[in-house]
């Protein structure tokens, strides 16, 4: 069962598609945090979420806010995706322990080994203050995220 508004995040370090292990609690009391779970990198709708907020970067990703997308990819694939399509976020990798962070949210498919589409707004206080999940091929309506940003 995914999170719910009003649950504290679960805490996770992950490794960049560059490298670099980002830690969600490191952006307590500082930023908000935007948890964007995806299935696979180079996916067609997986490509198409990503690159909306790339191109509307500054509405999900500011001084308040940073957006971190999470798939179960290993880094170098994470770190060619991002190259490829220019995103300016961390692509982080749950790759192992296989799923173990969207399975901590709630959001893991174990017969098929990938995160569901989950996206959880973290606020400074590791509060979720947005929480929705949908299925692999169905794409989400990113206004939601607008809307719940704006009402930090």
């Amino acid at each position: 069962m995914a999170l719910t508004v009003g649950s504290q995040a679960p805490d996770f370090t992950l490794k960049s598609g560059n490298g670099d292990e980002v830690t969600l609690s490191s952006f307590r009391g500082d930023k908000a945090v935007l948890v964007v779970f995806y299935p696979f990198a180079f996916s067609g709708v997986c490509t198409g979420e990503l690159c909306s907020v790339r191109d509307d970067l500054s509405a999900f990703q500011n001084d308040d806010v940073q957006v971190l997308a999470v798939s179960v990819d290993h880094p170098f694939a994470l770190g060619a995706w991002a190259k490829e399509q220019g995103y300016q976020f961390p692509l982080l990798a749950d790759f192992w322990p296989h799923g173990k962070v969207a399975q901590d949210y709630g959001v893991f498919n174990a017969d098929a080994g990938f995160a569901l589409r989950g996206t959880f707004l973290v606020d400074k206080d590791g509060v979720v203050q947005f929480a929705e999940t949908n299925g692999p091929g169905d794409a989400r309506d990113q206004d939601g995220w607008r809307k719940a940003i704006a009402a930090l």
